[in-house]
C-alpha cells in the first residue's frame, strides 16, 4: 500500500503483514493507528449518485482486522444510499495534537449477519439503534505529521 506524505512529496509505505515495503519507503503497521481510530471521532466521505461528496462524523469505528475498520450505522440514511451505489470512501481522523490520517478504501454495508451483530455488542452503541455496521477494506493510509 503507497503513502503520501501530506507536508511533502516524499513517499512512505504501509506494511501488511505478510508483505514486503517497497523499496526506499518507510513500513508502517496499521495497527499503529488503532487507538488514533478508536478514541477519536472520524470524518466519513461518501460519493452520492449525483457525484458530489457526502460527508458525517461518526464516534464508533473499531479496526478489525491489519487492513479493515468497522463502522456502526446508529442514524445514517444518505451515507447507505451512496454505499449501495459507489462504495469508494474516504475517512480522516485526528486527535488533539492534530496527529492524524487520511484513510481510502471500500465499503460493503451489513443489515445483519457477524458483523452487525458484532456492533450491536459494543458498549459503545449501548442504547442506540445499531442498524447496521460498515466494513471498510483499507486501501491506502496518508499519514499527517
Amino acid at each position: 500500500m503507497k503513502l503520501a506524505n501530506m507536508h511533502g512529496s516524499e513517499p512512505c509505505a504501509v506494511r501488511l503483514a505478510g508483505s514486503s515495503p517497497a523499496l526506499g519507503t518507510t513500513s508502517m503497521n496499521l495497527s499503529d493507528y488503532k487507538n488514533l481510530i478508536e478514541e477519536n471521532p472520524v470524518a466519513f466521505v461518501t460519493i452520492t449518485k449525483g457525484n458530489k461528496p457526502n460527508i458525517i462524523g461518526t464516534a464508533c469505528a473499531k479496526l478489525v482486522s491489519e487492513n479493515e475498520i468497522l463502522l456502526t450505522d446508529n442514524y445514517m440514511n444518505q451515507t447507505i444510499l451512496d454505499i449501495k451505489q459507489n462504495n469508494n470512501v474516504c475517512l480522516a481522523v485526528w486527535d488533539k495534537n492534530l496527529k492524524g490520517c487520511k484513510i481510502v478504501g471500500t465499503a460493503e454495508y451489513f443489515d445483519s449477519g457477524k458483523w452487525k451483530t458484532f456492533v450491536e455488542n459494543l458498549k459503545e452503541n449501548a442504547g442506540l439503534p445499531a442498524k447496521g455496521a460498515i466494513l471498510i477494506n483499507i486501501t491506502k493510509v496518508i499519514p499527517s505529521k
